[in-house]
Formats: C-alpha cells, structure tokens, sequence
C-alpha cells in the first residue's frame, strides 16, 4: 500500500474553529495521532499554514475549507463538499464560538445573533448533517466545546453563557439517544483558557481574569480529546472548575446569578 492509499484509509476528523486556540491544539493531537483533518475556519490564510505545517510533517492529508459559520448556508455547504469529495467524517468536533462582553441592553444585537448562529445553530446543524451517516455506519465520535458558563447564568454576558447552556444540554440528550449506536458524544466545559477570546470579548479586565493563571488551550484540548476517546459524556478541565459546576446545584439560584455578576465587572 502506498502512502497515498494509506492517508486514505485513516480516519478523518472534522474540526470548526480550528485556526487557533483549543481548536488548533485539537488539530494537533489528532494530527499526531494519525487523523486526516477537515480544518475549517473564516481565517483561510493562518487554516493554509498550519495544513502545510501537518503535510510536511506527517503522513496525512489536510482538507482546508474556508466559511463565515455565523452564515446559515455554511454547514450544508462544508457537508456537500465534503460529500462530493468522497470524505467520511469519523470524528466531528463543534469547537467554533465567540462571545461578547457587556449590559444587553447595550450590546450589538447583529452581533450576538451571530453568535447564536455559530456557537449554537451552526452547531445543531453540523450535529444533524454528519451523525446520520455514523449512526448508519454503527461508529463515529462527535465533540462539542461548551464552556464552564453551561452550568449558571452570565450577566454582562447573558447571551453567551446561554448559548454554552444549550450545548451542555443538547450534547446530553443525545448522547442518551445514542447509547447502544457505537457513536457516542462527549461535551468539553473548560473554564476560563488562555487564548485570545478574552481580549476580543472585552472582559480581560473582570475581576474573574485578571490576575489569574488560566489553563492552557494545549491542556484543555488533551483532557478534552482523552474524554473523547474514552467516551466520556461531560468533562470540565481542572478540579476547582469541577467543584464550582457541581456546587452552583446547591446555591440558591439567584445568588449564583449575583456571584457571577460581581466576578464579571471590571475592577
């Protein structure tokens, strides 16, 4: 068998958001460990760079494919091609998302349905479009990136923290629906990750980030990918992350809502 047939015959991982952060340190591992990659992302530049990094590194192949996933038609798009090109997607890993910081009264609307749309409709949709084929095939993994926010409302990033709600509780159900199809699907809910998110957002300044040592998006993204692997439905990276997800059951409500207001405030 020539390397050509090889690269075919390995598995192929599907990653959203995979120019940078989490994304990009998935792409990594699963690189390293013999996956063809399908990287899409709306930067196709910095998506063109780490391909020929991986191509001339390794033994597999790299399918760049360059969408604005805060547009409707993206997620049929990348499955036609995809299906048009003869590639089965194994792996499926929704890790595309942003938020945005602020009073949502003042926030740009435009901007937050865009995030509705990617963080959690391109998502459903992608789900939708690639789990029927590993169902019928009787295997396939799908992992989708929430957050720590899944766990407790988010003031001064209201929709945001909803958003990541959704996805903990829609990766949930389905994995339910699942059991006993040889797919299963896991959930990723890191805490805060050192990466640019929080510039962009606006809330480097909150008394929750500055100051503090984060995780690394290389370490979220292996405990991430060993939960995958194992089957694992919900992991939250890093243990005081798992006690405040776990402690929020048992605090009233509306003063965890208040906790979370004060921690987001700049100082």
């Amino acid at each position: 068998m020539n390397t050509t047939q090889q690269i075919q015959y390995k598995q192929t991982v599907l990653i959203t958001g995979a120019a940078s952060g989490i994304g990009y340190e998935l792409a990594c591992i699963f690189a390293h460990d013999g996956y063809n990659l399908v990287l899409v992302d709306r930067n196709g530049l910095k998506l063109s760079e780490i391909a020929a990094q991986f191509q001339e590194e390794l033994e597999i192949s790299v399918r760049v494919i360059v969408k604005d996933l805060s547009i409707s038609t993206s997620p049929e798009e990348i499955f036609t091609e995809l299906q048009q090109a003869s590639i089965k997607v194994d792996v499926l890993v929704n890790n595309a998302g942003f938020g945005t910081y602020g009073l949502f009264n003042e926030t740009n609307l435009a901007i937050e349905l865009e995030m509705i749309q990617v963080n959690l409709v391109c998502l459903t949709h992608l789900t939708k479009l690639f789990l029927k084929e590993m169902v019928k095939q009787g295997q396939g993994k799908i992992l989708n990136v929430s957050s720590a926010a899944a766990f407790q409302p988010g003031p001064l990033m209201a929709v945001y923290f909803a958003t990541k709600a959704y996805i903990l509780s829609f990766s949930e159900a389905i994995a339910n629906e699942l059991e006993g199809t040889g797919v299963s699907v896991t959930v990723l809910c890191p805490g805060s990750t050192a990466s640019a998110f929080h510039e962009r957002t606006g809330m480097a300044d909150s008394k929750l980030l500055k100051g503090k040592k984060m995780m690394d998006a290389q370490t979220v993204a292996q405990i991430g990918y060993q939960a995958l692997m194992k089957g694992k439905t919900v992991v939250v990276p890093g243990l005081l992350n798992r006690l405040l997800a776990k402690s929020v059951r048992f605090v009233p409500r509306k003063l965890v809502t208040r906790i979370v207001r004060t921690m987001q405030e700049d100082n």
